[in-house]
């Protein structure tokens, strides 16, 4: 079934923010000192990333950056900070909104690791290349520190990181499936997929006095709620797609094939969930919007394959935004609520993103330091967004979504006249 997305408000509608008097930074500030010189006393929103600050689109926190800048919001960068203490997370002091949490571009394990679970000897994303600059599961330690830093300052967090545990996940460094992100790293917020949309409505609406306990619904977002409202429908994940039997490989020299196991027991299944059969009466007041889809809480999943994969699948038929539902996963006594995708931006509001004021060069603190990221990235353009072929060892549809999201030529012709005129290196 496939219907169409709902309209979204366009991106670069809103009554700017107040501070869109201090004007354009030529990069975003990393210091006390930067701050001063562009007049701040403070920052709206502080993004801390686990990558060197690079002022490029294809670098998430430059993006998110100046998006929100456009917005007329102050934003600092706090980059690959000493997570030892909590100094580094106080350098631009208290910001007015929020802290903004990501990984980097890539994700922290990934980052550090080998598939042999071996530590890398050097990291692309870090002056001259250096290894160790960022820590495990960076966006849980980072958001950590940051709560340390200031305590009721809120936490959103987002990036490939985030996104792609924004419920119970396998995790292969430690063999075992983890809790959702947003429990692990006590974050108030998460944000997954390209989160312009969310970012924007969630910064406006809390310059506007709301609580970030208060900002629920938002498409694109994950929070937690105390219990699912009475005007949705549940509708139990085992009722879409029924968990099967696991069959053994089978050896191509064996002359039997081998047997499938047994399909796992309904009560295991359902974990002493009940499933709620609706009257013809009720089903006309309950929609496709209002449904909510029950997956297997974590305490189900974890030590078992079958649940495991059955809640990944239901998770992944829930991608497109023109009629996904929305999905809530237990933990413990937690409800974890898990918002449909944004609506994919259309091409002018792209065009608008990638028409940005980015120096496109790393911030002038690392000097004449090779980046080997930015060394391989910096003359390259970034057309369009999405993936619908949905490949098993890809995760882009997770992340990014199945929606094609284009620039148009213009803008595309535009950024290569920018990179051609001002770009030192480009030949």
């Amino acid at each position: 079934m496939t219907t169409q997305a709902p309209a979204a408000p366009n991106l670069f509608s809103y009554r700017k923010h107040w501070a869109q008097r201090f004007g354009t930074a030529a990069e975003l500030p990393m210091t006390r000192a930067e701050m001063d010189a562009l007049g701040w006393d403070s920052c709206d929103v502080i993004l801390v990333t686990g990558d060197a600050y690079i002022d490029h689109p294809s670098f998430g926190m430059a993006l998110i950056g100046r998006l929100l800048e456009a917005q007329g919001f102050r934003v600092g960068i706090i980059s690959q900070p000493d997570w030892s203490s909590v100094q580094d997370f106080r350098s631009l002091g208290r910001p007015n909104l929020f802290f903004g949490v990501t990984g980097g571009n890539m994700d922290s394990m990934v980052n550090r690791y080998t598939s042999d679970k071996k530590i890398r000897s050097n990291d692309a994303y870090t002056p001259d290349g250096a290894a160790g600059k960022r820590p495990d599961r960076a966006v849980n330690v980072y958001s950590h520190r940051c709560r340390e830093a200031y305590k009721e300052v809120p936490i959103i967090i987002g990036g490939i990181e985030a996104s792609l545990r924004r419920i119970a996940h396998y995790d292969y460094w430690s063999d075992m499936v983890r809790k959702s992100v947003l429990l692990d790293s006590k974050a108030d917020l998460l944000v997954y997929g390209n989160a312009e949309r969310q970012i924007v409505e969630i910064a406006h609406r809390l310059a506007g006095g709301e609580k970030i306990n208060e900002i629920h619904g938002i498409r694109g977002t994950v929070h937690f709620v105390k219990e699912i409202p009475s005007h949705c429908a549940i509708k139990y994940s085992t009722e879409i797609d029924k968990p099967g039997a696991v069959f053994v490989p089978q050896d191509p020299y064996q002359e039997q094939p081998a047997c499938a196991t047994e399909a796992a027991p309904a009560e295991k299944i359902n974990n002493n969930e009940h499933v709620i059969h609706l009257s013809p009466s009720m089903a006309k007041k309950f929609t496709r919007e209002n449904t909510v889809i029950m997956l297997p809480s974590f305490e189900s999943v974890k030590d078992d394959p079958i649940l495991y994969a059955h809640t990944s699948r239901v998770m992944h038929g829930e991608t497109n935004p023109g009629n996904a539902r929305t999905l809530v996963q237990k933990h413990a006594n937690r409800l974890v609520w898990i918002n449909p995708p944004p609506i994919p931006l259309t091409t002018p509001e792209m065009d608008g993103v990638f028409d940005l004021p980015y120096s496109r060069l790393p911030h002038k603190t690392y000097g004449k330091a090779n980046i080997p990221a930015f060394e391989m990235i910096q003359h390259s353009v970034n057309i369009m967004r999405g993936c619908f072929g949905g490949c098993t060892f890809c995760s882009i549809t997770e992340h990014e979504g199945r929606i094609i999201q284009s620039r148009s030529e213009n803008s595309i012709i535009r950024e290569i006249e920018n990179i051609r005129d001002t770009s030192p290196n480009f030949t």
